[in-house]
């Protein structure tokens, strides 16, 4: 829990800085490389709509997903679609829940 005199202390302590480089705040940006490692796994016989799911997902975080009932992959599809935002067409989600229930489904 963060007392309530301490906000003030923090703004007061920047103005003093401030004030002691003479208003001027030297910043320094340092370009940073990240480089993600590479994959080859794809979407076993995904169909086009399944495609979408890419824009986000790498192939391997789909297909290491544990096997799940259709009603939760639907749960799934529509969250990605309604909470996220996801670029899918909803007349192609039940293409997507079919795909994603044939390969990751509950046996």
């Amino acid at each position: 829990m963060i007392p309530k005199a301490l906000p003030p202390v923090l703004v007061a302590g920047a103005v003093l800085v401030v004030s002691a480089a003479g208003g001027k705040v030297a910043i320094t940006l340092k370009s940073v490389d990240v480089s993600l490692p590479g994959s080859s796994r794809e979407l076993p016989n995904a169909p086009p709509e399944a495609g979408v799911c890419l824009a986000c997902h790498s192939a391997g975080m789909i297909l290491n997903q544990p096997a799940m009932p259709r009603a939760a992959w639907e749960a799934e599809v529509e969250k990605m679609l309604n909470t996220y935002k996801a670029p899918i067409d909803p007349k192609n989600v039940a293409k997507i829940v079919d795909y994603l229930t044939a390969i990751k489904g509950s046996k």
